[in-house]
C-alpha cells in the first residue's frame, strides 16, 4: 500500500487497526461505562494479566488446553481422514454410512458432554472427546468434497500409468489431488475444535485450562482475568492457524506455488 508516495507493510495495518480498538476500548469503558464488572478497561486486563503471571499458573492452563485441544483433533484427524476417504471413493459406503452421519453431525457438541462424563469420567480424554465431536464432521465433509471432486481425467491417466488397484489410485491419485480441501477441513476443525474447549472444559476435568479459569474467575466476577483468558484464547488459536498454514504450504502444497521438493 503507498501513501503520498510511500511504501506502507500491510501489516502495519494491523497494528494500527489493534491500537485504535485499544484506545476505543478504554475510552469507552472509563468514560461510558464506567463499571469494570460490566466492561472492563484495558489498563485493567493488563493489570490482571501480570499479576495472573505472577502466580505461575498461565503456562499451566495453556498446556493443559493442548493437551484437550491435541486429544481431540487427533482423534478426529484419525477417524475423519479414514471415513471422508471411504465415502467420498466408494458409493456403496457413501450410500451405507451418510444416513448415521447426517443425523449425528447436527447434534452440538455439548449435548454430548452427559456422555463424556459417563463414558470416559471426569478426565482428559472427556474433554477431549467434546472437541473430537466439533472437529470430526468438517473434516469427514472436506476430504469427502476432496475426493468427490478429483477430475476423471487424473483417475483415467493414473489407470493407465499402471495404478489400477484403488489402494494405489487414492495413494498417488486422488490424496494429492484432494490435499487443499482436506487442508481446509482440518483449519476448520482445528477452530471448531478450539471453540468447544472453553465448553470441554466447564465441567471439571482438570483444575487447570484456559476454559476452566475463565469461569472460575467469572464466578469469582472477576471480569478483567476473564478478559485476559478470552484473549489469550484468540492469540493461540490464530498462532495454531498460522503454523497449521505454513506446515501445510511447504510440506504438501509446494506444486500451488510451482516449488519443487
Amino acid at each position: 500500500m503507498k501513501i503520498r508516495g510511500k511504501n506502507v507493510p500491510d501489516w502495519w495495518l494491523g497494528v494500527s487497526a489493534i491500537i485504535l480498538v485499544i484506545v476505543l476500548w478504554q475510552a469507552v469503558a472509563v468514560f461510558l461505562v464506567k463499571n469494570p464488572f460490566i466492561l472492563p478497561s484495558p489498563v485493567d486486563v493488563f493489570s490482571a494479566f501480570l499479576d495472573l503471571l505472577a502466580r505461575d499458573t498461565l503456562l499451566k492452563d495453556i498446556g493443559v488446553s493442548l493437551l484437550h485441544f491435541g486429544i481431540g483433533l487427533g482423534a478426529a484427524l484419525l477417524v475423519g481422514i479414514p471415513i471422508g476417504i471411504l465415502i467420498g471413493w466408494y458409493r456403496v459406503m457413501d450410500a451405507f454410512l451418510d444416513p448415521i452421519i447426517e443425523i449425528i453431525r447436527p447434534i452440538p457438541p455439548l449435548a454430548w458432554i452427559p456422555f463424556a462424563i459417563v463414558w470416559l469420567g471426569l478426565t482428559n480424554v472427556a474433554a477431549g472427546f467434546v472437541i473430537f465431536i466439533g472437529a470430526v464432521f468438517p473434516i469427514i465433509l472436506n476430504t469427502y468434497a476432496g475426493f468427490r471432486g478429483i477430475p476423471r481425467v487424473f483417475v483415467e491417466a493414473g489407470k493407465m500409468l499402471g495404478c489400477i488397484r484403488d489402494r494405489d489410485l487414492i495413494r498417488y491419485i486422488a490424496v494429492p489431488s484432494s490435499l487443499p480441501q482436506i487442508a481446509t477441513g482440518i483449519r476448520i476443525a482445528s477452530g471448531v475444535g478450539w471453540m468447544c474447549l472453553v465448553a470441554a472444559e466447564l465441567f471439571g476435568v482438570s483444575r487447570y485450562g484456559l476454559g476452566q479459569k475463565l469461569w472460575h474467575y467469572y464466578n469469582l466476577h472477576q471480569m478483567d482475568s476473564v478478559v485476559v483468558y478470552m484473549i489469550l484464547l484468540g492469540m493461540i488459536g490464530l498462532l495454531l492457524d498460522w503454523l497449521f498454514r505454513i506446515y501445510i504450504d511447504r510440506h504438501f502444497l509446494k506444486w500451488r506455488t510451482g516449488e519443487v521438493a
